[in-house]
This record gives structure tokens, sequence and C-alpha cells, in this order.
């Protein structure tokens, strides 16, 4: 927050609800990686330097429930599943906060056989929630007991599953192997039906934050489909990158069947996102792209993130949009899981403005090895924000969940301030040091004499 937006407010021409936004904006932007770790097993007093991952295997899904901000839910790549409590005391041992799991679901033949694709809240509270697997099967769970109540086994692998926080139905979509998109309805407890017309896997799905009926997908055919799940034609319009106008050129034109075949993306489609506004899209594929489409046209926005954007895999790779009320009227960001760091975007117009990386102490501790080398270990899995805070938390594929707090100007300079006092007084303890070690040189070089009596 600049000196003017002060002076404003000093003034009364800024309403408060603007100097708070610009300053929590500021926080978005001033994001760090803490000391903050989560620890199936916590150290034993026998052995403080004893670090353990928050799953055995690498963590493959994050999601945090997003009413209290309270319960982040992880699922392992070994189909474990944990629930921790963010507002629960940590244990601190040699000044750093390590959480341990609420409670946990080890890896059991009853449950998910192989790894966990999505984990996500019950869409009107955290009492339950949702998990999908490569053992093609979608889950329900209490969160209380960690016991699934129903399983819905779609026959193919299920690379991903979204549910609409607004709508009045309970539709789960489920992105699987097979070439339509799953609809599984939590009331009937059966799959209700499928939306065919892309040519290849779905890999993500993505439920419109303002219209309930409303689902876009992505698939392994580079294209982006929409679905009005309430009409027997199901398909609303597909996106082309190379239209930059919009379909036909006029408002809501999106909304109506297109026979043209564009595609989204030259190569695979894993990431969809809208914006809360429900205005824009967002979409990431294999062509090392991120695109922003605005929904009520099609029109690609032409939005150029630059060349450091990396994607490759058929697993999720979701960005993430930090809640619309942190930030100031149409300076929306995006946080992009890049491999090994989490890129800061500015939406609209692909500006980068940080790149997050964990500290090299934080990846020895957890055996990652070598600086600027690919480590697949290192990888980044999945993103979450807290709601009501300003806190992001990664998952990666060693195991370890990171957290990422604001570290202002402010912090900086205070950590530098203390920095030099400490400096300062070793630079003391080192001038006293010399000093005597002088004082003793000289006594030891002097010849000593005894007079006779």
């Amino acid at each position: 927050m600049n000196a003017q937006q002060i002076a404003n407010r000093a003034y009364g021409i800024s309403p408060t609800h603007v100097i708070k936004r610009a300053l929590v904006a500021h926080l978005v932007y001033a994001l760090q990686p803490s000391s903050v770790s989560f620890s199936a097993r916590l150290p034993s007093p026998h052995e403080p330097n004893e670090r353990h991952r928050a799953h055995i295997a690498g963590v493959n899904a994050l999601t945090i429930d997003r009413f209290d901000g309270r319960y982040l839910l992880s699922g392992g790549a070994d189909s474990s599943v944990a629930l921790w409590d963010l507002e629960a005391r940590p244990t601190v041992v040699d000044g750093d906060a390590t959480y341990a799991p609420l409670s946990t679901m080890r890896k059991t033949a009853e449950e998910h056989k192989l790894g966990i694709t999505q984990v996500s809240f019950y869409p009107f509270d955290s009492l339950a929630f949702l998990t999908s697997s490569y053992d093609h099967t979608v889950k329900i769970y209490s969160s209380e007991t960690l016991m699934p109540s129903a399983s819905f086994d779609l026959g193919s692998v299920v690379y991903s599953i979204a549910l609409s926080p607004i709508a009045s139905h309970l539709l789960v979509a489920c992105a699987t192997q097979h070439p339509t998109v799953r609809l599984v309805d939590l009331r009937s407890g059966a799959s209700s039906h499928s939306l065919a017309g892309h040519s290849g896997a779905i890999l993500s799905t993505a439920w419109s934050p303002t219209r309930e009926h409303i689902l876009a997908s992505g698939a392994t055919d580079g294209s982006v489909r929409f679905w009005d799940v309430r009409r027997s034609v199901s398909e609303l319009g597909i996106l082309d990158m190379e239209d930059s106008v919009g379909l036909l050129g006029r408002p809501a034109s999106l909304f109506m069947r297109n026979s043209v075949q564009g595609k989204a993306h030259r190569g695979p489609v894993n990431g969809i996102v809208w914006t809360e506004d429900g205005h824009h899209l967002v979409t990431c594929g294999h062509d090392q792209r991120i695109r922003v489409w605005d929904t009520n046209t099609g029109a690609n926005t032409l939005a150029n993130f630059g060349p450091m954007v990396k994607n490759s895999d058929l697993a999720p790779c979701i960005p993430l949009l930090p809640p619309a009320k942190h930030l100031q009227s149409g300076k929306d960001v995006l946080f992009y899981p890049n491999e090994h760091e989490i890129l800061g975007y500015e939406l609209f117009d692909g500006k980068l403005f940080r790149r997050l990386r964990r500290t090299e102490q934080q990846k020895q501790m957890y055996g990652i090895r070598g600086q600027g080398q690919r480590n697949a270990k290192d990888k980044i899995t999945s993103l979450a924000w807290r709601a009501h805070d300003v806190e992001m938390y990664s998952a990666h594929s060693d195991g370890s969940i990171s957290v990422w707090l604001p570290r202002t100007e402010e912090d900086a300079a205070l950590d530098e301030e203390a920095h030099e006092e400490q400096e300062s007084k070793d630079e003391s303890k080192k001038r006293k040091r010399g000093v005597l070690d002088e004082i003793y040189q000289d006594l030891t070089k002097r010849s000593l004499t005894f007079g006779g009596m």
C-alpha cells in the first residue's frame, strides 16, 4: 500500500474496504515459503531432527473446506487419505511448526487399491468428502470416521471429479479414461447419464460458479466443450484457440451449438478452472500454454503467459485463482503448479510477478538433492487456498505438504535488521577474541629471564 492510498483514506477519499482490499492484495503478492510442515508421525524426543512426510508416498491431491477454511484434506499416491485441522496447535521443534493429522486412512485393500487422483469436500459442508482414484472408483466418506458410505465403479481410470459450488443438484462430473463425461447423482446413488462429444479421454471438468447446470470439460483431443446437463442435446459449444472475437462475434453465442470442431489446445487439456464471477475460463494443455477465455462469447483473450509454462502429465494440472475479494477489481491473479515451482501471474495480461520455490533446506529435509536439477520427487501436484486467509498450500510428489505465507518488505527489513545486529555482535566477539589472541601471542614470544640471588 503506497503513501497516496494512505493519504486518500486519511482525507476520507477512499472508503475502508478499498484500503483493506489493497492491503490484502499486497499480501497475496508477497507469498513466500514458510517453515510450517505436515507429518504423519511427529519427531520423537530422542530424534528431534527426524522428519516424517504427510504421506509415505507422494501427495496427489489437496483441498481445504471452503466455509471455515479449517480442514485440509490430502490424498496419497499410495491410496491413503489424511485430514488435518489447521486450527489445531502444531508441535514446535527447533522453531518449526509441525501439524499432525486429525485422522488418517491408511492404504487398505478394502478402500482404494490404487492412488488417489482428486479429493473434494461435500459442496455445502465439510462433514463428508469424495475421492477419485486410478482404481476406477469414486467414493464418498464421512469426515468424522473416514469410513466410506458409498462407492461408484466407473469402469475406467478417474482422473478428476467436480462438484458444483452453487447447484441444488448433487451431480458429480467425472473425468475418466472413457471419451464421455460421466455424471454420478449422489441423491440416487447411481450414474445418471453421460455426455458424449469428445474423441479422447476426459482429463478435467469444472462446473460454472454462476450457472448451476453448465459444465466445461477438457480432453486428450485438445478440445474444451460446454454442456447443459438439463438438455437432451447437452453440448452447447466448443472453444477455438484461433477465435479471438467470439463465435459469430456476439455476446452469449457460446451457449449455442457450434458445428466447427475447434481446438482449445494443441494437445491434451488437463486443467480447467472458472473465475469467481463466471465471466472467464482458464485452461491448461500439453502445448505448454495457459489460455483465458471470455465465457460470454467464447473468445480467446490472447493472454500470453510466456515460455516458462510446463505441462506433460495426464494427471490434473489445475491453476489456483485466489478469492476475488482479496484483489483489486479486474486485477485477478493465477498461481500455476509448474513442476518444481509455483508461478504467479496476473491473469488477464499474463505478467509473471512471482516464482515460488521451496528452500534448499526444505528439499534436503525430504531427501531432495541437487540444485537446479529435475527431480520427480520435487514435483508439485496440487494447490489449495485457505478460505478467509492469505495462505496457500501445495502438495508434492515427495509426500510433503508445503505452506506459503505472506512475507512483506517490512518483515524482510526486520529480518535484515536482526541479521545485521547479529553480525555486529559476532564482529564484536571476533574483535575481542583477536585482542586476547594478540596479548597471548605477545606474552609467549617474550623471553623470560630470572635474576640470581
